[in-house]
């Protein structure tokens, strides 16, 4: 709802509020319960759907669930249609519909949709879980890295770049050390070298942003993709053969069903990017590092009236963003494959950025946004496995299609910082 000034008969200003609906969230779910029901009535599955609790490294045996498909996937569809009529009545009544709706939503529809897709098989839920969490690990780290850029007002479309040099400089240098530490150390090194060359043309010579970042990506998909051929090729033996960090469980933490396996039988960079989300969303809005970011990713001439010197915050700061995105790119060299391959990251910087989109601009919910990608994906990889009759391209797509479906339905109604992609020049 807007406030605007009018003014009655007698000429005296008063304040008339206009309301406004937002129909975003109920045609997105609308779209989905659509798209559900054609699933169901056009390729209907019989049997029964399993549900694998357990995991093999818990101390805790849990039942295998079984369910029937049909029944079920209507059943649970009929709950789904109730909370989009609810969703669309509220947007009628002007209410803006709580994030509650979204998320009851969100896991009520995968588990109709799992259920269908496991007719006659069996889901491993733990498993489906702990490939999610460990294909957003990169992703995090470089959404969070796009938070603290936009929060500063430089836009990081970089982050691809930074993924595929720390993802370089990690493999080469934990292959010359046999230490995965220094590795990680080196693809850190690597990420703010690509943002320092992007802070440098963007603040200082004021060129567009987006461009530089673009070219940027460019830049070191060919830089690397040529020291890939001539350098680590022929020398494979010495350079590019990674010691990576090995899963260290958590006693206690690690048993508990279902989380436990998920969350606390991780490597360090797992449990690293924990305490990088924690730190970042305190420091982002608890301590003056985060208040003088945020001041000059807002209104950079408010924050250089008290003496903030805002080409110098945004310099440092996007360099810190690029050692955030680095160790995501050492996660695809130090964690899940021992060595470095040409063009390796896929892509996945672009995601990362939508992540930052669709996050807000906010740590927490960024990290929110980047798991449900790493879900769409390994989902996908799950559908293949139970030979649903998805077309196959259509599950390569899925994690996009998620993607362009989140950002359209929840991010089209929020506004960024306001200097971001605007170079500040002292008057």
């Amino acid at each position: 709802m807007t406030a605007l000034a009018a003014a009655d008969v007698s000429g005296i200003p008063h304040l008339a509020t206009v309301k406004v609906r937002s129909w975003k969230l109920s045609i997105t779910l609308g779209i989905v319960t659509v798209l559900l029901a054609l699933l169901f009535l056009f390729s209907p599955r019989s049997g029964e759907s399993s549900f694998r609790l357990g995991d093999a490294s818990s101390s805790f045996t849990l039942p295998v669930v079984s369910v029937p498909t049909a029944a079920t996937s209507w059943i649970v569809w009929a709950v789904l249609l109730v909370l989009t009529i609810f969703a669309v009545w509220q947007a009628y009544s002007y209410r803006k519909p709580g994030m509650w709706l979204a998320i009851v939503y969100g896991l009520l529809a995968i588990f109709a949709f799992l259920v269908w897709a496991a007719a006659d098989g069996l889901v491993p839920v733990t498993g489906l879980l702990f490939g999610a969490v460990s294909l957003s690990i990169p992703l995090i780290f470089g959404a969070l890295g796009g938070v603290i850029g936009e929060r500063v007002g430089v836009v990081n479309v970089a982050i691809e770049g930074q993924f595929l040099f720390g993802a370089f400089t990690g493999a080469v240098l934990s292959s010359i050390t046999n230490n995965p530490f220094v590795g990680l150390v080196g693809a850190m090194a690597g990420g703010v070298l690509v943002a320092f060359v992007l802070a440098a043309f963007s603040i200082k010579y004021l060129v567009d942003q987006v461009i530089v970042g673009v070219v940027l990506n460019v830049l070191v998909a060919g830089l690397t993709g040529f020291l890939y051929g001539a350098l680590l090729v022929p020398n494979e033996a010495t350079l590019n053969r990674a010691v990576t960090f090995e899963r260290l469980k958590i006693p206690l933490l690690g048993d508990i069903p279902i989380i436990g396996p998920v969350l606390f039988n991780q490597t360090f960079i797992g449990y690293l990017m924990y305490a990088t989300v924690a730190v970042v969303a305190w420091g982002l809005y608890r301590t003056r590092w985060g208040l003088r970011l945020r001041a000059v990713g807002e209104h950079p001439q408010a924050a250089d009236t008290v003496g903030i010197k805002v080409n110098s915050s945004r310099f440092w700061n996007v360099s810190l963003a690029g050692a955030i995105a680095g160790i995501g790119g050492a996660y695809f060299t130090l964690v899940s494959v021992p060595a470095f391959t040409k063009d390796m990251t896929a892509g996945l910087g672009f995601i990362a950025l939508a992540a930052v989109i669709f996050g807000r601009w906010d740590p927490i919910r960024a990290t929110l946004a980047a798991l449900l990608f790493g879900f769409a994906t390994n989902l996908r990889n799950l559908l293949s496995v139970l030979q649903t009759p998805i077309p196959s391209e259509f599950m390569a797509m899925l994690p996009y299609v998620v993607t362009i479906l989140a950002v359209a339905g929840f991010a089209g109604q929020i506004r960024g910082p306001a200097a971001a992609g605007k170079p500040y020049i002292k008057g």
